[in-house]
């Protein structure tokens, strides 16, 4: 699939996200630069991801006259880190809309199936009326993030947006197709999964390197 063709993903390419995920890939990147790092990718990513937020004017008065200029309309952004390793996006998105709800979607890996194992699911009130930003630094086989929108659409969520610093096609493929309505932002779009179901190249476990465990 030419995911570059298809309405509602977009893999972003600037060199500011790829130089810093070059950085993530370093196996030497300590726990405490790898944190750092991946907020910023976020914040960058979701320069990108929020640039059609509704804006109202507002009269200000500036130290030469009054003028009508933008803001934000209402804060009705929701951002849901899918744990453990959204942790590591979410400040970079807050850093942007700090007033934004933040709701948690608790997903583990079965190490036999490599299926997604739901255990907790938390969302901010009236989500149906936000626009919803997940967040995960990693898409593989695509299954906690469809998991984690299905959950969210049966909330009544219906704006999402799904960030990820990288993916594997098979994960992208996956996720696009079971919500072609969610717009998907990826940092970088890796080559495959290997037999293990692990993104190659690759930057490891995001949550071990992120929350220094093994």
């Amino acid at each position: 699939m030419d995911f570059k063709n298809e309405k509602n993903v977009f893999i972003l390419e600037h060199p500011l996200i790829q130089h810093k995920i070059t950085r993530l890939r370093d196996k030497n990147t300590g726990t405490a630069e790898f944190r750092k790092v991946a907020g910023e990718i976020a914040m960058l990513m979701g320069y990108e991801a929020l640039r059609d937020l509704e804006t109202t004017d507002i009269e200000v008065e500036t130290p030469i006259e009054k003028t009508m200029s933008p803001v934000i309309a209402g804060h009705k952004q929701a951002v849901v880190p899918i744990l453990r390793a959204g942790l590591g996006m979410t400040d970079g998105i807050l850093n942007l809309i700090p007033a934004a709800k933040v709701g948690h979607i608790g997903m583990a890996r079965d190490e036999q199936t490599h299926q997604p194992v739901s255990y907790y699911c938390k969302l901010p009130d009236r989500i149906g009326e936000r626009t919803v930003i997940i967040t995960d630094p990693m898409l593989a086989t695509g299954g906690s993030a469809v998991d984690a929108i299905r959950f969210i659409k049966e909330k009544g969520g219906r704006r999402i947006k799904f960030m990820c610093i990288i993916a594997a096609p098979e994960g992208l493929e996956r996720l696009h197709t079971a919500h072609p309505d969610v717009q998907i932002y990826v940092g970088h779009l890796d080559r495959e999964l290997n037999e293990n179901a692990y993104i190659c190249p690759g930057l490891g476990d995001a949550g071990d390197r992120i929350f220094g465990t093994d």
